[in-house]
């Protein structure tokens, strides 16, 4: 029954209007990240699409609701995260509780793992037809904590942290009615921690705001960067998750002959360090661009993407470097080597600054205006009308229908129904 109620075309396009929440830690006005796009994009679907309405709870500077109809804002004072002061992480759980208690939305998608899953956890034990679904967009045991852990303590202990958080997500996510990750590794990875009522959900681009033809000739000048080469663009935190730092030691890889410019777009821990770096090169940071059109002027203007991103999990900044016409150079590592296949650019090792540089040369070589029209087209399918009308019309129903029945039955009796239908 479960799995019929989430058929294709029967969801919630013929429902009654309802009230979605958005949930998350990940978001900040001035730093950019996925997030933050995805936030902006289900916003105007909902608005241009549905006939829902839609809460969206992130943290800010201080307590703000702002209601413009359909779509509800609201801000909870947080502090700012210690080394990575563009972000703030909510404490104040009660007051989120509140805004829950007060809303009463039909549906909860929650963004981030830390803490706040389990404020709507807490939310739904008292309202127990509240359906949640979890966007599990990065393996953060693996990615984030294992990561930092054995930087810090050694790999010992990194992958003791990594045990522990596993069975953390463990804990967590089988709470929720259904899960979304961004690639079937991910979902292969919840599946071995028994967490099944899962989908794929590949993420989009506006492939009409991002397109070759907001290219400027007059960009490069703009910006004050010499030469007639290569122009090369990043978007993205610079910081050390990003890997922003080797972009700028592949700056110093490339022949000064080539002409080669870099435009680092975005603002992070490491930028003035980066900035310190790069003193002497051609390289631009006209820091985080909020404007979607300037950034899709900005992307069509370059003539390459580069990026050194290991842990990339899906990858929006990239699909839209590529509905602009731009062929990417990578590292074969994370959700790149899906986005990036044989013919729309060149992946190389991570952290290896001299081979970026010479993959840049390779491609700069190459008959770029084909790689342009191939970007464009591979570009095409990552649409967020397709992504909003699976999450819509697919996973909120489910979720739903195993609200419900979770709620009439209990946690376990709703478990087994899935598992039977599933086998069924």
């Amino acid at each position: 029954m479960l799995l019929e109620t989430g058929a294709p075309g029967r969801g919630m396009g013929s429902r009654a209007p309802m009230l979605i929440c958005d949930l998350t830690q990940s978001y900040s006005p001035i730093a950019g990240g996925g997030v933050g796009t995805y936030l902006r994009a289900k916003r105007d679907y909902v608005l241009d699409h549905t006939p829902h309405s839609l809460l969206q709870i992130v943290p800010g500077p201080e307590d703000k609701i702002e209601t413009r109809g359909r779509h509800i804002w609201c801000e909870v004072g947080a502090d700012p995260v210690r080394g990575s002061p563009n972000y703030r992480f909510i404490l104040r759980t009660k007051v989120v509780r509140e805004l829950l208690a007060r809303y009463r939305p039909a549906v909860i998608e929650s963004l981030c793992p830390w803490v706040l899953p389990w404020t709507a956890i807490h939310h739904r034990r008292a309202f127990p037809e509240t359906a949640l679904v979890a966007g599990y967009s990065t393996d953060f045991p693996n990615a984030h904590v294992y990561r930092v852990a054995g930087n810090l303590f050694g790999e010992t202990l990194g992958r003791g942290f990594r045990w522990l958080s596993y069975g953390y997500a463990e804990i967590t996510y089988r709470e929720f009615d259904w899960v979304y990750t961004l690639t079937e590794e991910i979902k292969a990875v919840l599946a071995g921690r028994k967490i099944h009522r899962t989908a794929v959900l590949p993420l989009g681009v506006n492939i009409d705001m991002f397109d070759p033809a907001r290219r400027d000739p007059a960009f490069r000048a703009e910006l004050g960067l010499p030469g007639d080469g290569p122009l090369l663009i990043y978007a993205g935190r610079l910081d050390n998750e990003k890997r922003a730092r080797v972009l700028v030691e592949m700056m110093k890889q490339l022949p000064p002959a080539l002409g080669a410019a870099l435009i680092l777009v975005g603002d992070g821990k490491l930028r003035a360090e980066l900035e310190a770096e790069g003193a002497g090169l051609p390289i631009a940071f006209p820091g985080f661009i909020s404007d979607r059109a300037a950034l899709a002027r900005a992307l069509a203007s370059a003539d390459i993407y580069v990026s050194g991103m290991a842990d990339e999990t899906f990858g929006i900044s990239v699909v839209e470097a590529q509905a602009s016409g731009l062929p990417i150079v990578g590292v074969a590592s994370g959700a790149m080597i899906d986005r990036v296949p044989a013919g729309l650019g060149l992946l190389g090792p991570v952290d290896d600054a001299a081979a970026m540089a010479a993959n840049v040369q390779q491609i700069w070589a190459s008959d770029r205006a084909v790689i342009a029209r191939a970007a464009r087209a591979h570009a095409e399918q990552f649409r967020w009308e397709r992504t909003f009308e699976q999450l819509f019309d697919e996973i909120y129903p489910r979720a739903l229908a195993h609200a419900a029945l979770r709620a009439k039955t209990g946690r376990r009796a709703a478990d087994r129904a899935f598992v039977e239908a599933l086998a069924g």
